[in-house]
């Protein structure tokens, strides 16, 4: 779980939102960023390693595998993920969507070949459910803390931080492949790399939107949760894989 995981979840849910009246009307609101400086030192770090070594890898893999075959790619690591999200579903009180969830892990994992396809959603018409510790920890109350950048992980802030790292630890101990470190990283990497190639151009067309480009990712990031509620339940999500 790499820089382009959150970066892209960025991108796609405030990808409407980005423009220079948006940027404005979310400055003159206000967010919590009392790190500025750092933050914008993190961002160019990240964008200088999206720029100069995933995306050139993810281009050149997408040259290599065909769009369905990256899309099995993703739909697997999507559905390794689907038994924490139902977890964070019954911690938020969501029974049904928790359900909801289970459905669609039992019917992809059996029917969709471990994952690789995606007959929960196609078939049955069971729709992709978002559910985080994040939202977990909003919902019993804990605030926000303020936004903070992750060194290759994007945009966050210390809450939704401190429950992906819960999240993290507890997808992977289930993750066959975690005897092996470096086994492990490659898995993840494989995993970004997948992620960027079927979302090729979408960042540079950020920053050509924007003035500031951190100020873009920033409120994209707030903006998108704006506007969702924590029960939605995503008819077509192409992005956020992580989540």
């Amino acid at each position: 779980m790499l820089l382009a995981a959150v970066v892209f979840s960025d991108i796609a849910w405030g990808e409407d939102f980005l423009n220079d009246e948006s940027d404005s009307e979310q400055t003159a609101v206000g967010t919590n960023d009392p790190i500025e400086p750092f933050n914008r030192v993190m961002y160019t770090f990240n964008d200088k390693i999206f720029t100069w070594v995933l995306n050139p890898v993810a281009t050149g893999y997408s040259k290599v595998l065909p769009a369905d075959i990256r899309t099995c790619v993703g739909n697997f690591f999507y559905n390794l993920r689907e038994p924490v999200r139902a977890v964070n579903c019954l911690l938020q009180g969501r029974f049904r969507e928790s359900g909801l969830v289970v459905s669609r892990f039992f019917i992809n994992t059996i029917g969709g070949v471990v994952g690789l396809g995606d007959p929960a959603s196609s078939k049955c018409k069971i729709a992709r459910v978002k559910a985080t510790l994040g939202e977990t920890f909003s919902v019993w109350g804990i605030g926000d803390g303020f936004y903070l950048v992750v060194p290759l992980l994007g945009s966050s802030t210390l809450r939704d931080f401190s429950g992906d790292v819960v999240e993290a630890y507890a997808t992977t101990a289930y993750y066959p492949w975690n005897d092996d470190l470096v086994t492990s990283a490659t898995v993840f990497g494989i995993q970004d790399v997948n992620y960027i190639s079927l979302h090729l151009g979408l960042y540079e067309d950020l920053k050509s939107m924007s003035f500031d480009p951190y100020v873009a990712l920033r409120n994209a990031y707030f903006q998108s949760r704006n506007t969702m509620s924590d029960n939605v339940i995503i008819s077509h999500p192409t992005f956020n894989i992580n989540r």
